[in-house]
């Protein structure tokens, strides 16, 4: 300014200047002189800054609960729990999966040392106890869940056995004695087990019919298994449901309908460029399904197509021999006609909760989300033992929905709402055909992460990438993944955890370990908290700089003026 108080440069060129300088310099800017300042918070400025800086596409609008550019990009800079705080190192081997409590004060960790640990969440993280699972025959502890009112936690884990074996057990620890209140069979051991109430949670067999053929069934259990009323029973089917092609039911979990009418984000908005929405209603009336094929009239009788079928293999001429796998899965599905119930329709408003898990028809690799509903009336062990509500030619359940992802899954979150699935996927080769059952297609290095809106069944959002998996087919392995309401965070083989924006697709953050990472999980009280549990054995401790700064000891008071981004320059 000149002598009088006049600027020297008009607004708009001190404007243009700005314009060409990045965010630590406009904010250094900003401090020399009350003009300066004033343009340095202007609000086109930061909307140039926050594009640029973040490489967001231009179409997505600015977050719906942000109020100004400036702060929004405050909010992605200084929100991000990506400074590490502490290590955890009381795991022997590698850390498999990590859970909190619904209050936040406690987590739970499995890991390949055979123990289940639970922590106390404090500024300070400390260990509160440790259960050891080899005394119960457990190879080790996988997977780990609170009940809605954190006083139980459910546990699951390997046994011992053969390299192939697959059958595992899930446990109920009471979180007030830290006693073992029961003990619950779970095959195939993948299948994790998650609860549906307070007190009953959900596990799977297995039963072989096949060589490629087999039967999953999903059991409702008590999660006090002494009882002693011949009126309460401690356990009761809920579904019974086919496999073809080496395919089983694995990572069940329950998302709570009753949530969907209040989402926490905007999805929907800078959807443009990506691909066409894909529908997955197999209940619909067919309006909304993706165009295909017309599928062949089904014969009126289930023993008339097998009649069929088999009076074709008799003629020599009729059609191409089949090989034996296929021969079987023609089979099944035949016998299945007919004797499948079909998806139970409830009166509008009563779906409570979504059933849902990994599945296939193709192949071994779980390439395909299985939904089904569960019906008030079915949310208890109440009534007959096997509650099956089937009528004499009814042998299996149908699905609801079908998602097939095309790629081979390695991990499934849900939204706080509970409204959007997000899954890991390792994508097939375009235009791949599973010709066998047993060599499924290669799968690509790169995870993409979808999302899926439950409410109305279709694929939202691009694809999050940047996280990366080396391991094949047949060595592939979870990798689970956390979502609270800004972000999005998953474990990689690439030795770091990942996080994303979830309204504007973009990482954030790359959090760094020794080994692969295979859990993260935000803590649901604080979404500036986040933990990632590593095949290093560690486990470690996020938190947001806005949050370190405020839990830090006392220090000189800050510059009150943008002392968020100018001490923390990238």
């Amino acid at each position: 300014m000149d002598e009088g108080g006049t600027p020297l440069l008009p607004d708009s060129l001190v404007y243009q200047i700005f314009l060409s300088l990045g965010p630590a310099d406009v904010l250094s800017a900003g401090l020399v002189c009350r003009q300066w300042q004033a343009v340095s918070r202007d609000e086109f400025l930061w909307r140039e800054q926050f594009y640029r800086y973040y490489k967001v596409a231009r179409d997505v609008p600015r977050h719906p609960a942000a109020t100004s550019w400036y702060e929004e990009f405050q909010r992605l800079y200084d929100t991000v729990p990506c400074v590490e705080v502490q290590t955890l190192k009381e795991h022997t081997d590698q850390v498999l999966h990590l859970s909190f409590s619904h209050s936040g004060y406690q987590f739970a960790s499995c890991s390949k040392d055979c123990t289940v640990k639970i922590w106390n969440n404090d500024l300070t993280i400390s260990l509160l106890h440790s259960a050891d699972m080899r005394p119960y025959n457990w190879s080790y502890t996988q997977f780990s869940q609170f009940n809605q009112d954190d006083s139980l936690l459910l546990a699951s884990g390997v046994f011992l056995g053969p390299h192939n074996s697959s059958s595992g057990e899930i446990v109920v620890i009471s979180l007030d004695n830290f006693a073992l209140l029961s003990r619950v069979r779970n095959k195939p051991y993948d299948v994790f087990g998650c609860w549906l109430t307070e007190t009953s949670l959900i596990s799977g067999n297995l039963h072989r019919i096949g060589d490629i053929t087999s039967c999953s069934v999903l059991w409702l259990n008590n999660a006090f298994q002494d009882v002693e009323s011949e009126n309460v029973n401690v356990v009761k089917r809920l579904f019974k449901i086919q496999n073809l092609n080496a395919s089983t039911i694995r990572t069940v979990m329950v998302a709570d309908c009753g949530r969907f009418d209040s989402p926490d984000l905007l999805l929907e908005a800078g959807s443009s460029g990506a691909a066409p929405s894909r529908v997955f209603d197999l209940g619909s009336d067919g309006e909304d399904e993706a165009a295909g094929p017309a599928p062949a009239p089904a014969p009126a009788h289930p023993k008339e197509g097998l009649r069929h079928f088999l009076d074709g293999l008799l003629d020599a001429g009729a059609q191409p021999q089949l090989a034996e796998r296929a021969l079987e899965t023609k089979v099944a599905e035949l016998l299945a006609q007919g004797r499948t119930k079909p998806p139970e329709r409830s009166p509008a408003g009563a779906v409570d909760k979504l059933l849902i898990f990994t599945t296939g028809c193709l192949t071994y690799s779980p390439h395909q989300i299985g939904i089904k509903q569960i019906l008030p009336h079915q949310m208890t062990t109440a009534g007959p033992v096997l509650g099956e509500g089937r009528g004499s030619d009814a042998f299996f359940d149908a699905l609801d929905h079908v998602i097939d992802v095309h790629g081979h899954i390695i991990g499934m979150g849900l939204s706080p709402d509970n409204r959007y699935l997000y899954v890991n996927s390792r994508a097939w080769p375009s235009g791949s055909v599973v010709a066998d059952p047993m060599q499924p297609p290669p799968i690509a290095e790169e995870i993409d992460l979808l999302v899926f809106d439950l409410k109305t069944m279709r694929e939202v959002k691009r694809a999050l990438r940047a996280h990366r998996a080396y391991t094949p087919n047949d060595e592939c392995f979870f990798i689970f993944l956390d979502v609270s309401r800004d972000f999005v965070a998953s474990g990689a083989e690439d030795r770091h955890g990942y996080i994303w924006d979830r309204h504007y697709n973009i990482c954030l953050a790359k959090l760094r370990h020794q080994d692969v990472v295979n859990s993260v999980v935000f803590s649901p009280q604080e979404q500036e908290l986040l933990l990632t549990a590593s095949d290093d054995a560690t486990i470690k401790a996020w938190r947001s700089p806005r949050t370190l700064r405020v839990c830090q000891a006392p220090r000189p008071r800050p510059r009150a003026l943008f002392s968020w981004f100018a001490s923390q320059r990238r």
